[in-house]
């Protein structure tokens, strides 16, 4: 069996066929689990193996059924705000019963516990989840299953870090540490922070704010080697990392104001450059150790999931840590 070089994956709801450079594969997939259930290779050549077939669309709707099911199974009658009445023949709510109270119709419901293709919008979604009482990894489960994208997640008027959090942080020695939050607020950070940026203890809650510190401080920008360049790539991952609150009174307020103090941040800002959150090593100039390479982590917390901890490392073959030792010590 062959295909055409014209020919591409073609798939549907039992099968999966597919030609590459050197193989021409026909497969049958095992449903709901998506794992490979019997294999032939035709005109094989160095094939050693198979992989799994990623989620299509058809299974990705059965996912989402069987979760709305257990999770509508779990939750009880007088949950959700309906009496509990005479013994029920299967546990949880009825569908009727969650569709009513999450706003939407018997039938549509029904559609999409049955894995039908149809559309599903966040508000309805939001609805869903707060009828049956999902917590937020839950929550983010239905929406990637549903619209393959995680939810909205406003972002929290202040931030604090617990004590724990702040320990974390001290504890990280002679390696600048510091966590912000999404306004990309500094919450908590080490003494090594306080000697390569400035103390964040002597300066006001605005210039804590890691971006205005960047573009408005002195420091920065006498200290780092190429601060144009890292400060254009600091303001990409920024506007990469704040899209999810575009029309925040908060986002608008700290870019007029930025724009009103950085002639740089009014250049550059309105040229759109995007960047994941992928860390250069930077060199600095400290005014008491001289010259300086780190390399700067971030680390996504799990229990606070809207916070950041960045990391700084010394660079390797650099004397960049014996400085760093030193300056600790000096100063303590």
């Amino acid at each position: 069996m062959r295909f055409s070089s014209e020919e591409k994956l073609l798939p549907n709801a039992w099968s999966y066929a597919y030609q590459s450079k050197d193989i021409y594969l026909c497969a049958r997939i095992m449903q709901p689990t998506g794992y490979w259930n019997q294999e032939r290779i035709y005109s094989g050549i160095n094939v050693t193996r198979m992989r799994k077939k990623p989620m299509n669309e058809q299974e990705q709707r059965a996912e989402l059924a069987r979760f709305l099911r257990t999770r509508r199974e779990r939750i009880s009658p007088d949950q959700a705000g309906f009496p509990a009445g005479k013994r029920r023949r299967t546990p949880g709510l009825r569908r009727e019963e969650l569709a009513l109270a999450a706003g939407v119709g018997t039938t549509w419901y029904t559609w999409l516990e049955q894995g039908r293709a149809i559309s599903v919008s966040a508000s309805v979604l939001e609805s869903l989840a707060r009828v049956l009482h999902l917590n937020e990894d839950e929550r983010a489960y239905l929406f990637l299953l549903a619209r393959g994208q995680s939810p909205t997640i406003p972002a929290p008027a202040t931030h604090r870090a617990d004590p724990a959090l702040q320990l974390i942080v001290e504890n990280m020695g002679i390696y600048p540490s510091y966590v912000i939050c999404p306004h990309w607020d500094l919450i908590a950070w080490n003494q090594a922070a306080c000697h390569i940026y400035a103390d964040f203890r002597k300066i006001s809650a605005r210039e804590r704010n890691f971006l205005w510190f960047l573009f408005t401080h002195p420091q920065p920008r006498t200290q780092l080697v190429n601060w144009e360049e890292d400060a254009q790539r600091t303001l990409a991952l920024f506007r990469t990392s704040t899209q999810r609150y575009i029309g925040e009174a908060w986002l608008r307020e700290l870019i007029r104001d930025l724009g009103e103090a950085s002639p740089e941040f009014r250049e550059w800002w309105p040229l759109y450059e995007v960047q994941g959150m992928q860390m250069r090593p930077m060199h600095l100039i400290h005014p008491l150790v001289g010259s300086l390479h780190l390399q700067a982590t971030a680390f996504q917390l799990p229990d606070h999931r809207d916070l950041r901890m960045i990391v700084h490392t010394p660079v390797p073959n650099t004397d960049t840590a014996a400085k760093l030792t030193a300056l600790l010590e000096e100063t303590s």
